[in-house]
């Protein structure tokens, strides 16, 4: 099994680990993998909404979008109310 090595990993999360394994039973090992698997399926479920969203846009047929408003203005206009 590959061995994982962090330099310069800060106090508070470490703390903020140790607690949290202590806490379900775990070893410090064991809960950073659980908390990456977690992370990274996430990460996962994120990207797939994402390119489900812009599937559904493309299947919209919009059509012409030259006349859509710019996007940078509407957000000044905003950011300036």
């Amino acid at each position: 099994m590959p061995l994982l090595q962090v330099r310069d990993f800060p106090e508070d999360i470490y703390e903020n680990l140790t607690k949290v394994a202590k806490e379900e039973n775990r070893s410090i090992s064991q809960e950073t993998i659980v908390l990456l698997r977690s992370a990274l399926n996430q990460k996962e479920e994120r990207m797939s909404r994402r390119r489900r969203v812009l599937e559904e846009i493309d299947e919209m047929n919009l059509g012409n979008t030259d006349n859509f408003p710019d996007p940078v203005l509407l957000i000044r206009k905003d950011r300036d109310r």
